[in-house]
């Protein structure tokens, strides 16, 4: 049986991961002091729209790893979606207090 090589799971899977790591990016970059007025809210955005494009391709992923379902770039959305949230929130939690 032959696995195609773009599925249009492995493809939103994919931009969800890329979302996601941009979000993680920015919170961080936000954390920094690098981006003070909207780097906390779309590191949240950013990482939560990952982490439902992750859950949503798990939930309907017919297997595992390698059958073209998109579950390792799921995995890694869901990943880096948490971390951009954790990010946007601790700076946003610091802009707040800075204030």
């Amino acid at each position: 049986m032959s696995v195609p090589l773009l599925t249009l799971d492995r493809v939103v899977a994919t931009a969800g991961t890329f979302v996601a790591l941009g979000g993680a990016i920015t919170g961080g970059l936000a954390l920094a002091g690098r981006l003070r007025q909207r780097g906390p809210v779309v590191a949240l955005a950013a990482g939560a729209a990952g982490v439902v494009v992750g859950v949503l391709i798990l939930a309907t992923a017919d297997g595992g790893p390698g059958t073209g379902n998109g579950v390792i770039g799921a995995g890694a959305a869901i990943v880096f979606g948490l971390a951009a949230v954790v990010l946007g929130a601790l700076a946003r939690r610091r802009a707040i207090a800075s204030n």
